[in-house]
């Protein structure tokens, strides 16, 4: 089943940190967002593959935003 990673804030996207096909667990990071000065990791919940990345570096992303998708 696929989980999707989205934004808990509204942030910049720092840096993405995984590419498509990545294997992925839950103490991965896969984007690093920049908000108000400070860098947050996003790491999944679970474990399973990269299958979509839906930011780019310099994105600005809003609450709920798809980040990236792991099955």
């Amino acid at each position: 089943m696929a989980e999707e990673i989205r934004a808990e804030i509204v942030a910049n996207v720092a840096q993405i940190a995984v590419k498509e096909g990545d294997q992925v667990d839950h103490e991965t990071t896969v984007v690093v967002l920049e908000s108000m000065k400070m860098e947050i990791p996003v790491l999944p919940e679970g474990s399973g593959r990269i299958t979509r990345i839906a930011v780019a570096p310099g994105d600005v992303v809003q609450e709920g935003d798809l980040i990236a998708v792991v099955e």
